[in-house]
């Protein structure tokens, strides 16, 4: 069964940075494009940024388009999430996930398997 595990988050001041990984397992990120959503208390779950299998396309929310970068390492089977610029409205859970496509990727919540999630926490 794929699993999905993320971490790297935390507690930052404003202006500050984070760097999220999501580990995958039991599926290969040759064939999977990854995508990162956040959830904030009492608000929708959030598309945020997704990569596809193949790397080459790359998207961003326009909310954080310019802060935050999304990349992949294939030897690890891990793709990563840094958070620059924070900001208060920034405070979420953020989860990863996946779903068996090359070429692109879903700027949606069409994913086949999901992570639990990380805690990341701006303020002053």
């Amino acid at each position: 069964q794929p699993q999905l595990v993320e971490s790297g988050g935390g507690w930052v001041q404003p202006g500050g940075s984070l760097r999220l990984s999501c580990a995958a397992s039991g599926l290969t990120l040759d064939d999977y494009a990854i995508g990162w959503f956040r959830q904030a208390p009492g608000k929708d779950r959030e598309w945020v940024s997704c990569i596809s299998a193949t790397g080459f396309t790359r998207n961003y929310a326009p909310s954080v388009n310019g802060r935050f970068t999304i990349s992949g390492d294939k030897a690890k089977n891990t793709v990563y999430l840094q958070l620059d610029n924070l900001e208060p409205e920034d405070t979420a859970v953020y989860s990863c996930a996946a779903v068996a496509q090359k070429r692109f990727c879903p700027m949606s919540g069409a994913y086949m398997y999901w992570g639990q999630g990380t805690q990341v926490t701006v303020s002053s």
